[in-house]
């Protein structure tokens, strides 16, 4: 078991589809920069691996914008939508998928050996990820179980549309979440994002006007810090 300094909250983070978290430590310099006197960020990687690199996420809005971790070594991913394929697509509906399970299994294992952990951050699929986390953890009733975020921050997140992921949305989740979306992201619509915010009792919205990225400027570090204070020393 690892704990902060008082006075710092551990934040599990969860990657995008073909990220990893080396990857996704890299490209977060920014943000952890922004909430070092708040936060350790812990990161995660999916064990799922994309073997073809053909078979990336595309945009579920139809355009051609792809993510910018399209030249991620050894990239990773927490569930395929084409189990045949092995593919990823957020808009593309699905009976069932191949790897979530595999996936849930992954985190419970860090958040055993390497917690305990206040919250949990994602991005993109893992931000879809971390919301169906929120959602056991809601279901399951108990704080102490094997997840017991106290809140989460859901970046560039969407509602899976595969049919047996259906159970994850069944009821609003109340676990206290910032939800951060771009107003241009071609990767994950706004529409989609803010669609993944109704399942949720309590959230906290944060726009940007840019794209399919973690976006850590002074504005949005101020809403960060505000929204960690409310967890640091309770």
């Amino acid at each position: 078991m690892t704990s902060s300094p008082p006075g710092r909250l551990r934040i599990l983070c969860v990657h995008g589809y073909r990220q990893n978290g080396s990857a996704f430590r890299e490209r977060t310099g920014a943000l952890r920069k922004a909430l070092k006197k708040h936060a350790e960020l812990v990161y995660i990687t999916a064990p799922l691996r994309v073997t073809d690199p053909a078979l990336q996420q595309q945009p579920a809005g139809g355009s051609q914008a792809v993510e910018p971790d399209s030249q991620t070594e050894d990239p990773r991913g927490w569930w395929f939508s084409n189990a045949q394929e092995r593919s990823f697509h957020a808009g593309e509906s699905c009976q069932s998928s191949l790897g979530l399970e595999e996936s849930l299994e992954a985190v419970r294992r860090v958040v055993r050996e390497q917690g305990p952990f206040d919250g949990i951050l994602g991005f993109s699929q893992g931000a879809a990820l971390v919301a169906m986390i929120c959602a056991l953890q809601g279901q399951a009733g108990d704080a102490q179980g094997p997840f017991s975020f106290r809140f989460a921050v859901l970046i560039a997140g969407f509602r899976s549309v595969c049919e047996e992921h259906a159970r994850f949305y069944t009821t609003p989740a109340s676990m206290p979440t910032l939800h951060v979306f771009g107003e241009t992201d071609r990767v994950i619509p706004d529409h989609m994002s803010r669609e993944l915010v109704s399942g949720f009792q309590n959230p906290q919205v944060l726009t940007h006007r840019g794209g399919h990225f973690v976006p850590a400027a002074a504005p949005q570090k101020k809403v960060y810090c505000q929204f960690l204070d409310t967890f640091i020393s309770k």
